[in-house]
């Protein structure tokens, strides 16, 4: 067996064996199920009290016990009839056998614990070496919110202390870098009951932030011929049905709203806008390629439970585009989005990501021969840019397949990144044509394309990237002068307005606050550029300058510092 296979039955084990020590702690314990997950396991479970964060301690105290005792993992068949006796006091267990599909069930035993389980297992609860318990959550039983609330345990394992000692240390790190963390200690954005959940208050230095990160997006899509266009965020709901998304992506659409007799709902995606601006005259094959670029705000109903900080939202604003081609131009259209793709991860610091080809799902629109054409197209785009890429069966959208681009983080977590749909089934849909050369009509292939996402879950990646240091010129305040005394504040206020004057964001504490106090917070806001001002600073008509990283560099003329903040600015570093 391979080493991942072995892996994933030990942590499958050590998920039994933390039952077992749930079971001996609280014998009246109802049990559910308990799957390996990457790196680790978790089971769920109905108590007859919640947990604190003391049990997780008393539980692996317990499970080491079992792990010493080396028992042996036995597995049994037994009748479903059987089965049922054998679990008459758990209900989680009894539904389940219900369900399954053979006359016969296999069980697993260790010890004193029996579990209702397919295997395998490894041979003896001695062989789990390295775990801990990390944490506890809600988990409605069978993801159904209609059904009883249980409490799931989590925990991680390895084969080695090393490894453990490994990925907790990443995790800890990881866990400092929790945008949601450095969002509130960066005064970047707040999520608000009185709102909704997953609904973004993005504040002053977030808004900065991302107003950066559009005004170059804007820049780079205007110099690649890309037209910018705006849609409403409502539209009759009679659109949508034409398009498919009501069929397809119900679930994850609001409730419709009447105006005037007539059904609207606000709007999930921004291609329909974009079709009816291409449809709103004739077209020539002459005027293709068009490229409609909007950041549109979009919104989608995702259930409580997934929701996560900026990265998992109900409202959210794309960095979309829509191309509209002719056949013999496809290919040279999604090289150019790959390119682009490629360009504007690089400039944010990204250089590690992995490619994805995502073919049709089970629900799709269109032809099979549809499907082929679009597939091959992005296989061979793949290829002749020698992108290496994984196949994601069924992982396509349904009305064509896609390129998916994931990023890598500083710490390896991937994120959702930029997107490439080659889509035949909307123009179908819409009568989306041209003329061509020959008179008549053809419909044009779309191809809808994200470059960075949304600019939401795009802002949690590059914060936890860069642990909330953002590089000096997607950072909000680039420099802050600290003047030492109240005498300085005048010439710390001069600098001030130079710098501004240089386009440099600046602030000037000048707070009746002491000097390392001061210098303290600038390095916890992850300013770059600490200008310190006293005495020797005012007679040289200089600077002490210190970096957020703890770096002091000393003394400097203004106009030196000047020269290193602009450099830095303008090389994106």
């Amino acid at each position: 067996m391979n080493p991942e296979g072995k892996s994933e039955r030990m942590r499958h084990s050590a998920a039994h064996v933390m039952a077992q020590a749930v079971q001996l702690l609280f014998p009246e314990a109802k049990f559910s199920i308990g799957p390996a997950i990457e790196n680790g396991f978790y089971y769920d479970f109905d108590l007859p009290r919640p947990l604190i964060p003391e049990d997780l301690t008393t539980i692996e105290h317990k499970m080491k016990e079992i792990i010493n005792a080396n028992l042996p993992f036995v597995r049994e068949e037994m009748s479903k009839e059987a089965a049922r006796h054998l679990f008459a006091a758990q209900p989680y267990k009894l539904e389940l056998i219900d369900e399954l599909p053979d006359a016969t069930v296999t069980i697993y035993r260790q010890g004193s614990f029996t579990d209702l389980c397919r295997g395998p297992h490894v041979a003896s609860t001695g062989e789990i070496k390295a775990f801990k318990l990390t944490h506890m959550a809600g988990a409605y039983w069978r993801g159904d919110e209609k059904k009883p609330m249980l409490q799931r345990i989590y925990g991680v394992a390895f084969d080695s202390q090393v490894e453990l000692e490994d990925y907790l240390s990443r995790q800890a790190e990881a866990a400092k870098r929790d945008h949601r963390k450095l969002g509130k200690e960066l005064d970047l954005f707040s999520i608000h009951e009185e709102i909704g959940p997953g609904l973004i208050c993005w504040h002053p230095k977030g808004a900065l932030i991302r107003q950066i990160i559009e005004d170059f997006w804007r820049a780079e899509h205007i110099k690649r011929d890309y037209s910018i266009v705006y849609t409403p965020h409502i539209a009759k709901l009679d659109l949508w049905k034409t398009s498919g998304h009501w069929d397809f992506y119900r679930d994850y659409l609001y409730s419709p709203m009447e105006v005037e007799g007539q059904q609207y709902i606000i709007k999930p995606m921004n291609c329909l806008g974009h079709i009816l601006i291409f449809k709103s005259r004739l077209r020539s094959y002459r005027d293709l390629p068009l490229r409609y670029a909007e950041l549109g705000t979009v919104y989608r109903y995702e259930r409580t439970g997934v929701l996560y900080g900026l990265a998992r939202v109900r409202g959210f604003t794309q960095d979309d585009a829509h191309i509209f081609c002719r056949p013999d131009q496809l290919e040279e259209e999604v090289i150019g989005v790959v390119k682009l793709a490629q360009f504007m991860m690089s400039t944010f610091g990204f250089t590690d990501y992995e490619v994805l080809l995502s073919t049709r799902p089970e629900k799709y629109a269109g032809t099979i021969q549809m499907w082929q054409q679009a597939t091959e197209s992005l296989k061979h785009v793949l290829q002749k840019l020698e992108l290496s890429y994984k196949l994601d069966p069924g992982e396509g959208v349904f009305y064509g397949p896609k390129i998916d681009i994931k990023l890598k983080d500083a710490l390896g977590h991937a994120w959702q990144g930029p997107t490439i749909q080659v889509d035949f089934n909307l123009p179908e849909r819409f009568n989306v044509c041209y003329i061509g050369d020959d008179g008549l009509e053809h419909n044009v292939i779309m191809i809808h394309r994200t470059v960075l996402g949304s600019m939401e879950r795009f802002l949690a990646c590059l914060t936890e990237h860069y642990g909330g240091a953002f590089p000096v010129w997607l950072s909000p305040v680039q420099a802050i002068i600290i003047p030492i005394a109240d005498r300085h504040i005048d010439y710390a206020r001069q600098i001030g307005s130079e710098l501004k004057q240089e386009s440099i964001r600046t602030e000037v504490d000048d707070r009746s606050e002491r000097m390392n106090l001061k210098i303290r917070e600038a390095q916890l806001q992850k300013i770059p550029y600490m200008l310190i001002v006293g005495d020797k600073e005012v007679a040289s008509s200089g600077v002490s300058l210190r970096l957020r990283d703890g770096e002091d560099v000393g003394l400097e003329a203004l106009s030196q510092v000047k020269v290193r903040i602009k450099t830095a600015i303008q090389a994106k570093s």
